[in-house]
């Protein structure tokens, strides 16, 4: 069959609004099926194979800690510290907002978890204490993409399992990248509270700080010990996933006692359908990555590139551009399998590290968890919020505009994301 017509039903598929892991099991089929001496039970047996690996079982297992979470309250403990932090700050709650994020992000490595767990707690209650609408939307959307910036994260394990590069390096990197994007949102958040009279909290005093950071502190130390463990070496991503799921369980449970066992079957029915959506477009991309092959798509972009292209600097560009137009209809995990394998190699030889190749490919796809159609954080978010989607993109421009500064910067001077992780581990870099 010939290729553009593969691509053209696949333009189709997507117009008509079949789910994109359908549509690239669609593709998949019908192209292996016209080939010939390509028997079609290749497609059932690459998707089996697509997913028949360690690193993945992490992607379940972090879902499942971070509906634990979500379940137990402990976002709402979260939130709580947070606005005892930056409270008493103009626009102090949503401040808070973005400073859960980042913690949170330490925990779950899924954007989606946050918006949810966070955004159900904390859109309705700007919008109480006079916030409008599009900052509490648009804030809560944007700050949760921070999920996928600062490890654990998700779309890391992903693309470390397609390129082989080390899931440590990668999770260091993304710690400096996080920051400068929460800290860059602050910076809006500040400039529009003073501009529109945003409301602040009282300072909380020290004796109320210090018993809300000790309630606190198990949870906080989610994240240092799920980090600090990989990258020391002590256990591998999806050992850690195990192991934060077992103690979100624990802490949820046992310790602040806001999980009941009656919850368990609600909270696992919930992880496999999240995790099934991810998986299975995994799957899905693994049986069209045959295809593609068959097509030699991966050595037509490397002789496109090599042939045409000669700068690092416009192939950064190029990428982030892709990307940031492939991110608006399709999740940052298909289009991870789909593409990296294919630009990876062009990278290479323009001496460009899978870390930094995948560092910019992680933000980059975040992008479009906050820009329509795809937009599943924004999609979220006004929902909870009751605000229109084309209200709620306006919204969240602002802080998009950050996060694109943040990847330039990230891109095209490297040092500034590897800092850090080369003075915490340089043998990793």
């Amino acid at each position: 069959m010939n290729p553009g017509i593969l691509v053209g039903l696949f333009a189709l598929l997507i117009f008509i609004g079949v789910p994109i892991a359908f549509t690239i099991s669609i593709i998949a089929l019908i192209g292996i099926a016209m080939i010939p001496n390509i028997p079609e039970i290749t497609v059932p047996m690459r998707m089996f194979n697509g997913l028949n690996s360690f690193v993945l079982l992490a992607v379940p297992l972090f879902i499942l800690a971070a509906n634990l979470m979500n379940r137990g309250q402990i976002s709402q403990k979260l939130i709580d510290f947070s606005i005892a932090i930056v409270g008493p700050i103009k626009g102090g709650l949503a401040h808070s907002n973005i400073l859960v994020s980042m913690i949170f992000a330490g925990v779950s490595g899924s954007a989606q978890a946050d918006t949810a767990g966070v955004g159900k707690v904390l859109i309705p209650n700007m919008i109480n204490t006079g916030y409008d609408k599009e900052t509490a939307v648009g804030v809560t959307a944007a700050s949760s993409t921070i999920g996928v910036i600062i490890p654990p994260s998700i779309p890391m394990i992903v693309y470390a399992g397609l390129t082989n590069a080390p899931i440590a390096s990668l999770f260091l990197a993304g710690i400096v990248p996080g920051v400068l994007i929460g800290l860059g949102m602050m910076a809006v958040i500040s400039y529009r509270a003073h501009k529109y009279g945003y409301p602040q909290y009282q300072k909380a005093n020290f004796k109320k700080l210090f018993k809300l950071f000790i309630q606190t502190l198990p949870a906080l130390m989610t994240p240092v010990i799920i980090i600090g463990g990989i990258i020391t070496g002590w256990y591998t991503p999806t050992e850690a996933a195990a192991f934060a799921s077992l103690y979100a369980f624990f802490i949820s449970m046992f310790v602040y006692r806001t999980l009941k066992l009656k919850d368990i079957p609600e909270v696992l029915v919930e992880t496999l359908k999240l995790s099934s959506l991810s998986l299975f477009a995994l799957a899905a991309a693994s049986a069209l990555g045959e295809l593609l092959g068959y097509y030699r798509v991966a050595t037509h972009a490397e002789a496109f590139f090599t042939t045409y292209i000669d700068s690092p600097v416009v192939f950064m560009m190029i990428v982030m551009v892709f990307f940031l137009f492939i991110g608006t209809f399709m999740d940052a995990i298909p289009a991870m399998i789909l593409f990296v394998p294919v630009i990876l190699p062009v990278a290479l030889n323009f001496d460009i590290s899978p870390v930094l190749l995948g560092m910019v490919t992680v933000i980059t796809l975040a992008v479009g968890l906050v820009t329509p159609p795809y937009g599943l954080c924004l999609l979220i978010s006004s929902t909870i919020g009751d605000l229109s989607l084309e209200k709620s993109f306006g919204a969240v421009l602002p802080y998009i505009l950050v996060i694109a500064g943040v990847l330039i910067l990230i891109a095209f001077f490297p040092n500034v994301a590897f800092y850090v992780p080369k003075l915490i581990n340089p043998q990793l870099f």
